[in-house]
């Protein structure tokens, strides 16, 4: 539950999650569907209730990953290589973001600083 950017709803997830009811219906596990459902619509109130504010949080992307590589077969010791594999490419562009513009830690809202460059072909290279 919770996203740095998305506190109101991750569309993403809203996307994914009709593909996830698709599948439990196909996979018989509509009731487990409905408990991850409801756990999606009681834990924002819990969050906050717990952590005393007022900021909303909502069920990002990776809410139901874990109920689809279960429904699909996949063994548990590959859920966190294969949440770290989907997300190499851009925690690798963010790393090197962040070198090349001062050591600062880079989020998704900040504009990029370096001088636009002209495109270089591939085989000009």
């Amino acid at each position: 539950m919770g996203h740095a950017i998305y506190t109101k709803s991750d569309p993403r997830a809203n996307v994914f999650k009709s593909f996830v009811e698709d599948l439990a219906r196909e996979k018989g596990r509509l009731d487990d569907f409905k408990y991850y459902r409801n756990i999606e619509r009681i834990a924002p109130g819990l969050v906050m209730a717990h952590k005393h504010n007022n900021k909303s949080v909502c069920a990002n992307v990776d809410f139901y990953s874990g109920f689809v590589y279960n429904m699909l077969g996949i063994p548990k010791e590959l859920y966190t290589p294969l949440f770290a594999t989907a997300r190499i490419v851009g925690w690798s562009a963010h790393r090197i973001e962040e070198l090349i513009t001062s050591n600062k830690i880079v989020r998704p809202a900040y504009v990029n600083i370096q001088a636009p460059r002209q495109y270089e072909d591939l085989d000009k290279r």
